[in-house]
């Protein structure tokens, strides 16, 4: 499966930004930290596998390896190598495993370090769910959303500063000067920022998106009742996002109500509007009236992962990361290195990820083929222990069985 030479073609941009993809890409892979290893040597062949069912052989992934995380320090020094970025950047295309940042480097996280750096600003995290994965609500099946989370302001962008620390006396005493702001003595003190182009390119991503999928919905999630000038203001801009490059495509929810009798016309996607608080109410209560969620970067981390715990967790849960000039694919939960190398653990957020990544590449034919094989597998009840020990008469099986059986029911298709 893997090449270890750059032995396939480079994906590029045409006129209009969008990506060609040529028959056989040369597309990074980073196998992660802790368990990454072994989810990768499940997924990889999976994915490998569609494309194989999809194509026959006139098309194939050239994969080459990529380090970050705990490799590359012992590799290189340092935890995200600029090698790393430059072949990201590259190829344009990514799939990675979970990290850990090696404690004293200097760095907050990798995977925020990856994201600022290749601007990938858009956190994509669809939410769907499998037909007899266990669920902690009711209706699990009403569940069908995509999160997009903006990735690179909020609190994510890390301005703060340590209690104590000279910096946070300094801009305390600046704050109560020049603005009569008074903090508590010796608070550590962040500051969160959300501009205008930060929200607009998110909110135009996930409008798009609805588009090409034939969505009903996009709402802007936000606190803006309380943070009225960031959380406020995402609201704001996203509405002028909307009516300035979507206004033929686009009504308010406010609109359907008062000027179309509560009955939205027909082609229009709606935008609607929630405060954030409420909204976590909303997708446990009445998830099937929302499609798309656009919000800022803190909102979207807590959503995303609380979607996720509706329709079986993390390890069934895909991300990713994209911006105008690459893409990164993700297995969305933490490393867990007390499972590493045991060939333990559920590998279906990083073989959901390389499905969200054939999409992407414009491979839906592939794509769909691992959704339905990981559906029709988990039908079977042939799943890995943290969903066999929540069903009746499931089939256990090791990380690599469970890949090795979804390969199987796409054989039969």
């Amino acid at each position: 499966m893997e090449d270890t030479e750059f032995t396939g073609e480079w994906i590029t941009l045409d006129a209009q930004g969008r990506i060609d993809v040529p028959s056989n890409p040369n597309v990074g892979f980073i196998e992660g930290d802790g368990t990454g290893p072994d989810i990768w040597a499940a997924a990889g062949p999976v994915i490998d596998a569609a494309v194989l069912k999809a194509y026959s052989r006139e098309r194939k992934i050239h994969w080459f390896k990529l380090i970050a995380g705990e490799k590359a320090v012992d590799e290189t020094g340092v935890p995200l190598p600029e090698k790393t970025i430059d072949l990201i950047r590259k190829c344009m295309v990514a799939l990675k495993g979970p990290l850990t940042t090696p404690v004293g480097t200097g760095m907050r996280s990798v995977n925020v370090a990856l994201r600022k750096l290749l601007d990938l600003y858009a956190c994509i995290r669809p939410v769907k769910y499998f037909p007899g994965i266990p669920s902690p609500v009711r209706h699990p099946e009403k569940v069908n959303m995509t999160v997009f989370r903006e990735n690179t302001e909020d609190v994510y962008a890390g301005i703060e500063w340590e209690s104590g620390s000279e910096e946070a006396k300094k801009l305390a005493r600046f704050l109560e000067e020049k603005f009569n702001v008074s903090l508590p003595a010796g608070a550590g003190i962040g500051i969160k920022s959300i501009s205008p182009e930060g929200t607009k390119r998110l909110v135009r991503r996930s409008i798009a998106y609805a588009i090409q999928h034939g969505l009903p919905s996009v709402t802007l999630v936000h606190k803006g009742n309380i943070m009225k000038f960031t959380e406020g203001a995402f609201r704001k801009w996203g509405y002028e996002l909307a009516q300035e490059e979507f206004g033929e495509r686009t009504v308010t929810e406010a609109d359907v109500q008062m000027k179309f009798g509560g009955r939205t016309p027909e082609g229009k996607i709606v935008i609607k509007e929630r405060i954030t608080d409420s909204m976590f109410q909303q997708v446990l209560l009445r998830p099937e009236e929302y499609s798309v969620i656009a919000t800022s970067n803190l909102n979207g981390d807590y959503l995303s992962d609380a979607l996720a715990a509706q329709v079986g967790g993390l390890g069934m849960a895909p991300g990713a990361n994209i911006g105008d000039h690459a893409a990164v694919f993700e297995a969305t939960h933490g490393t867990a290195p007390k499972y590493a190398g045991l060939d333990k653990v559920n590998p279906g957020s990083l073989i959901l990820s390389g499905a969200m990544m054939l999409e992407h590449m414009g491979w839906t034919e592939a794509a769909d083929l691992v959704r339905e094989a990981v559906e029709r597998t988990i039908r079977d009840k042939i799943v890995t222990y943290d969903l066999a020990r929540q069903m009746r008469g499931a089939k256990e099986v090791s990380c690599s069985m469970f890949g090795q059986a979804i390969i199987e029911h796409m054989e039969e298709f």
